[in-house]
């Protein structure tokens, strides 16, 4: 059973925004696995499917970014999901846009979306998917992480996420260290 969940503030007012490039990886994930996210409980969108023999659990906390541990939590607990089996995908403002980072553990890095989910969960020992957005330069971070992406970030972003959806389905029939070889841009 795999658990794999996207973090990103809920409303449309949000959509499409760098912040919220793991809500946008849970749908493309969603829409190639065949799972619907048709779900709402444990304060999250979610949907469960069955992908190359392994269950998987889609999830959308519909928390707020700095929240997401109130959502994946309890999810994790009502369904008997292990800490190995938690996949995060999330923005990061410290990799070039569309780079993608797969890793096994880590701190939160600064994004408090992780850090609620570490203080949730009491450990950092969990897998995860960092999609860089950049930085700016010119805005603050949250007015930067809260805008839509630009039209020359959209086709590497687009690219970052199929990848970071490969890299999950992958995930089903492999180990994570291959998974992390094969997919890490």
């Amino acid at each position: 059973m795999k658990l794999i969940v996207g973090l990103g503030n809920p409303g449309k007012k949000f959509n499409n925004t760098r912040h919220n490039v793991g809500f946008m990886a849970i749908d493309q994930l969603a829409k190639e696995m065949g799972i619907a996210l048709d779900q709402k409980k444990f304060q999250g969108v979610y949907g469960k499917g069955m992908v190359n023999g392994e269950a998987v659990y889609l999830l959308k906390p519909q928390t707020f970014m700095n929240l997401s541990g109130e959502s994946v939590r309890p999810l994790m607990e009502y369904f008997n999901i292990e800490v190995a089996d938690l996949l995060v995908i999330y923005d990061d403002l410290d990799l070039p846009t569309g780079k993608v980072r797969i890793r096994q553990k880590g701190s939160a890095g600064g994004h408090n979306g992780m850090k609620s989910i570490i203080t949730h969960l009491h450990t950092q020992e969990f897998k995860r998917v960092r999609i860089g957005i950049d930085r700016s330069a010119r805005q603050t971070v949250i007015d930067y992480v809260l805008k839509p992406f630009s039209k020359e970030e959209e086709e590497p972003i687009q690219l970052a996420i199929e990848q970071t959806a490969k890299a999950c389905e992958a995930w089903t029939t492999t180990s994570f260290p291959e998974v992390m070889n094969q997919y890490n841009s």
